[in-house]
């Protein structure tokens, strides 16, 4: 179906076609119409079919049909966006102003890793549509900064991420401030039992739009795996790229380290090759991201937050260095490729511990991976300075009771309560507290006499401060929430 069947505005139309965009994908032939309409809408969609612009064209053309409420000044937040990831947010806010460049919305994107005062500014500005990630958005509501008094569409997109992230809690934050009459907008990928629970609260007499069944792979990604001892899988990956005609190629590593040394292992070699995770700073990820999309891209590797939402055209290849410890992750993943109607290729190596991991995607998916071959012959030896060992961790096993080694392999002194018991001794000591002198000759108040009837250092009562009620307390910790985990890692 084309997009002028919908419904849409000439203004809309206009940018559609300057993008080049004449038909619709199914989610958006099926999202639109209810959106339009004023209704609630719960959508489940494989990634890459085009959730964006489902939620997002409609969403500009109402608001450009709805008037603003009675006695309001200015510009106020009509519209909110909520995304799991950074990366995420950015892509909806430069969709948001794509789509609506002939309209005279205004809109913004706040999220965390960065300085919040340009966002602040550009809030005090006025916004008609903000995208933001729950644990900045909760900061900057704690702050003052942001009224959601006035909103009349909410859209969560990648809900089922969200939760995954443990956002639930900064959620019901949210959605308590904002008014109970709205429009509410729920996509996700896959359709779990929580994000179910989620749209009956949240939800009224909502629409539902399902354009694929729960857990399934684009059809036009050409899907294999390998098998190789993990020693060897960074050979296999450099002897691949090097014989394998790609243009972008995305590399999922399992944890951030893996990622990091398997970008400088590429860059040893002689490929180009740049890492992005969590830990990056938000410049280092923005720069990743640009020399990916370039005309000359790096090997880019990643850890699954590139798995969600990242829209870059013509990925020609996934390689899964690692398969994922969740199954529906591997969807995603593979979901960078193959995008828009464009054919891919996912390629996943397994060792041998990965064997369950490759049977439960198996299972998810309804899909027997095809195995595939290594390309010719035996593999050839790594470059020199070029390590094969990526993160020996990943593969031990925790240490019985705690212990802790020496790198001579002889087991270190426990240090505090950390080796096994309570109130272990310290590394060298004899599990007595050590107290300074006082003036007097006593140790200090933690071992200073009770019945000898001589006042304490700085006591001028004659008793000893366990006797004056004076007691140590332990300082109150509190609970690490969604948000302060967000803020710290810059989600």
């Amino acid at each position: 179906m084309k997009f002028v069947d919908l419904g849409l505005a000439e203004t809309l139309l206009r940018s559609l076609q300057a993008e080049g965009y004449q038909t619709a994908t199914p989610v958006q032939v099926a999202a639109i119409p209810p959106i339009l309409a004023g209704r609630d809408v719960l959508a489940c969609a494989q990634t890459g079919t085009g959730k964006t612009a489902a939620f997002a064209l409609p969403t500009l053309q109402r608001l450009g049909t709805t008037a603003p409420p009675a006695g309001v000044r200015g510009r106020k937040i009509r519209v909110l966006v909520l995304s799991p990831t950074r990366e995420l947010a950015r892509q909806i806010c430069e969709s948001f102003k794509t789509y609506g460049r002939h309209t005279s919305q205004r809109s913004t994107v706040v999220y965390g890793g960065v300085s919040q005062g340009p966002q602040v500014a550009a809030l005090r500005n006025g916004v008609d549509i903000l995208i933001a990630t729950p644990g900045r958005l909760v900061d900057l509501m704690q702050q003052k900064h942001i009224d959601l008094t006035h909103v009349q569409v909410v859209i969560l997109d990648e809900a089922d991420q969200m939760l995954d992230m443990g956002f639930a809690p900064d959620l019901n934050r949210i959605m308590q401030r904002v008014p109970e009459q709205r429009q509410t907008l729920l996509f996700s990928a896959t359709m779990p039992g929580e994000i179910r629970k989620l749209a009956d609260t949240w939800l009224t007499d909502a629409a539902e739009v399902r354009v694929a069944p729960v857990a399934t792979t684009a059809e036009r990604i050409d899907q294999s795996v390998l098998f190789v001892d993990e020693g060897q899988k960074l050979t296999l990956l450099m002897h691949w790229l090097r014989k394998t005609d790609w243009t972008r190629t995305l590399v999922f590593a399992r944890t951030k380290h893996r990622a990091d040394k398997i970008a400088k292992s590429l860059l040893k070699s002689g490929i180009e090759a740049d890492a992005i995770h969590a830990n990056k700073s938000q410049a280092a990820r923005q720069r990743a991201l640009a020399r990916f999309k370039s005309a000359k891209p790096p090997v880019l590797v990643a850890t699954d937050i590139a798995a969600r939402g990242l829209d870059i055209d013509a990925v020609s290849h996934v390689i899964n260095f690692d398969l994922p410890m969740e199954p529906g992750s591997y969807v995603h993943r593979i979901g960078r490729t193959g995008r828009a109607g464009a054919s891919g290729v996912a390629i996943s190596f397994c060792a041998g511990p990965e064997r369950s991991q490759l049977r439960a995607i198996e299972r998810l998916t309804r899909k027997n991976l095809a195995v595939g071959e290594h390309s010719v012959g035996p593999l050839p030896a790594l470059p020199e300075g070029v390590s094969s060992t990526l993160d020996t961790r990943d593969h031990r096993g925790p240490r019985p009771n705690g212990a802790r080694k020496h790198s001579s392999g002889k087991p270190a002194q426990g240090r505090g309560r950390h080796d096994g018991r309570p109130g272990g001794p310290k590394a060298g000591g004899s599990g007595k507290r050590r107290g300074k002198r006082t003036a007097n000759g006593a140790k200090s108040r933690f071992d200073a006499p009770r019945s000898t009837g001589q006042p304490a250092s700085g006591d001028s009562t004659g008793q000893g401060p366990a006797a004056a009620g004076q007691r140590r307390r332990k300082r109150h910790r509190p609970a690490r929430t969604a948000s302060a985990f967000a803020g710290q890692t810059g989600l």
